[in-house]
């Protein structure tokens, strides 16, 4: 259809943010929001510095594992020794009859 209305090209540049970072990004968020949160509706100090610290310790090992797992699927699959490996599917076993 012609006209000013164009679809949008994705684009690969460093502009581009990756899901993980986006979601840390979030959570950092979460990590200040809720203490404040807390204080306004009467937590104490103590309290909300507690939860800020939880709150910051789950964020980092939720991004070190999600980083981690990032990485493993990113590896390239090595062959092993020539060993064909099965993926899914059925197999029948030794004593399994087959028609």
């Amino acid at each position: 259809m012609p006209g000013p209305h164009r679809r949008a090209e994705p684009t690969s540049g460093p502009s581009d943010r990756d899901g993980v970072t986006d979601l840390v990004r979030w959570a950092a968020f979460s990590c200040f929001l809720v203490p404040v949160a807390l204080l306004w509706y009467g937590t104490s100090f103590a309290g909300a510095a507690g939860t800020a610290l939880g709150l910051a310790a789950v964020t980092g090992v939720c991004r070190l594992l999600l980083r981690r797992s990032e990485r493993v699927a990113a590896r390239p699959r090595a062959r092993e020794g020539g060993r064909q490996t099965h993926r899914g599917g059925r197999h029948a076993g030794k004593n399994t009859p087959v028609d």
